[in-house]
């Protein structure tokens, strides 16, 4: 199958999500399309019933590819929802930068800058039975979240959160790392500045936390102490340089193998590359888009990794072959 014929089927929607298509990769994996024709889709997370939850940056709102081919809306969330997960009460959070611009030419969507309608970012509550939301948080103190990315939460059901910031012309701001919790109650700083955090995820120990730099192509590793609490030295967070990669490419989103392996999107490079507990890449899976930015491991044996194509707009799923890591929580 040559790629015309991958670019033809990716624009058949949510009808073509039986088709498996070709992987243009050494190890000749296949994908079915599960949705096509989204707005920049990122952030998916999968449900016990088969459905697929995933955002739409683009169009500001929460979606739901469900296992008989349809895309339902679950909630218009404004702005750009970005990262999504389930917490202790089954709702969904979401992770809201604030909206981005887009640019669309030769059928691929790319993000363009901060579009004029942006206000500030936000962390948000979603009901996933009724489409209610609430905004819990939009500040730290005095100062405005600006560009929440993804989420992730830990075995004391609090939500760790990075902050990417915005990028502009000729500055950028300075990121961070949050945690938070879901009743609205309390919401900490605990690392800044970071350049550019973007995919974050808990390890198999439950008790690390992987941060990903994008842009410098890097892992950090923090050590859980308790709620809201990082292992400190001399008054800092203690971190770990997981990884350093080269090439050209910026790392997004970030899941756990069982194993303790980590995937990392590979924006650019249109790839997923596999990273063992020594921080060495040993796998890398090229796709169809070189903007390849958010994964999720689902199945009743956790082998299917859902990985969103963002510049062509389609969530695809693919047979993994090791099981990923559990969520903390689940609906």
């Amino acid at each position: 199958m040559n790629r015309r014929t991958m670019i033809r089927l990716g624009a058949l929607g949510a009808a073509a999500a039986a088709l498996p298509v070709r992987l243009p990769a050494a190890d000749g994996a296949d994908f079915r399309v599960v949705a096509a024709g989204l707005g920049f889709p990122e952030g998916p997370a999968t449900l016990r019933d088969g459905s697929v939850l995933f955002v739409e940056i683009a169009r500001g709102k929460l979606s739901r590819a469900w296992p008989d081919g349809r895309v339902t809306t679950v909630a218009a969330l404004g702005g750009g929802p970005n990262g999504c997960a389930i917490g202790p009460d089954g709702a969904a959070y979401i992770a809201n930068d604030g909206g981005l611009a887009f640019h669309e030419a030769d059928g691929r969507t790319t993000v363009a800058g901060v579009p004029p309608t942006y206000l500030g970012g936000s962390i948000q509550r979603v009901d996933l039975k009724t489409g209610a939301f609430r905004t819990l948080y939009d500040a730290v103190g005095n100062n405005r979240l600006k560009g929440p990315n993804d989420i992730v939460f830990d075995a004391w059901g609090g939500f760790w959160f990075t902050d990417t910031g915005k990028g502009y012309a000729r500055t950028r701001d300075h990121g961070g790392l949050y945690w938070g919790m879901p009743d609205g109650s309390a919401l900490r700083e605990i690392a800044y500045p970071l350049l550019t955090p973007n995919g974050i995820a808990l390890g198999a120990d439950r008790r690390t936390l992987y941060v990903a730099l994008s842009e410098k192509r890097q892992i950090l590793a923090y050590t859980l102490t308790g709620p809201g609490q990082v292992k400190m030295v001399g008054g800092v967070p203690k971190t770990r340089l997981f990884a350093s990669l080269g090439g050209d490419m910026s790392i997004d989103n970030i899941v756990v193998e069982e194993s303790g392996n980590l995937l990392l999107a590979a924006v650019r490079q249109g790839a997923i590359l596999t990273v063992n507990p020594a921080g060495e890449v040993i796998e890398t899976v090229k796709l169809p888009d070189p903007v390849v930015t958010a994964m999720a491991f689902g199945g009743a044996d956790r082998r299917t990794l859902y990985v969103a194509l963002s510049s062509t707009g389609r969530v695809v799923a693919l047979k993994w072959p090791r099981a990923g890591l559990k969520p903390v929580f689940a609906a």
